[in-house]
């Protein structure tokens, strides 16, 4: 199963984003998406599971969860927008893969059995930060990430 996942988007979907989601099977947002268009367009490409992050205020966010926890390909996620808020034990939850953002710092790394993934931002350049989203890719449940830098 291939996953794309995206964050802070801030209103923008760049066509180079939309051309690195494009054959993902599903799309993950995991907040401050900044406009509701944005997620009928990823919504073009594949089945969209999205969370509200911080900036995410407005009527057309109102139905989005502020964290979620998905099973997907046999591997179980939970998206939350701002991982200093993660106030659980994965593990004790049967979490595999945590999703988070609001850095805008494109990060992957193992806790034990636990794999952090932070696609990075996808939309406004931040400061020196590159512009960026991951590709998950599911087999015999086990995920495998890459980031995606947009402009590299």
């Amino acid at each position: 199963m291939k996953i794309g996942v995206i964050s802070d988007t801030h209103g923008l979907l760049r066509p180079e984003a939309l051309a690195q989601l494009a054959g993902s099977e599903v799309i993950l947002h995991a907040g401050d998406v900044g406009k509701g268009n944005i997620l009928a367009q990823l919504g073009e490409l594949a089945p969209v599971h999205a969370i509200r992050g911080n900036i995410d205020r407005d009527e057309w966010a109102a139905d989005l969860p502020h964290r979620l926890k998905i099973e997907l390909g046999g591997v179980t996620f939970l998206m939350l927008h701002d991982l200093k808020q993660l106030d659980l034990d994965p593990k004790e939850e049967g979490i595999d893969v945590v999703v988070s953002g609001h850095s805008h710092k494109p990060r992957v790394h193992q806790e034990g059995e636990i794999l952090y993934l932070n696609p990075g931002a996808a939309g406004h350049r931040r400061f020196s930060l590159p512009i960026t989203l991951a590709r998950l890719d599911l087999q015999n449940g086990v995920a495998e990430v890459e980031i995606i830098d947009l402009f590299a």
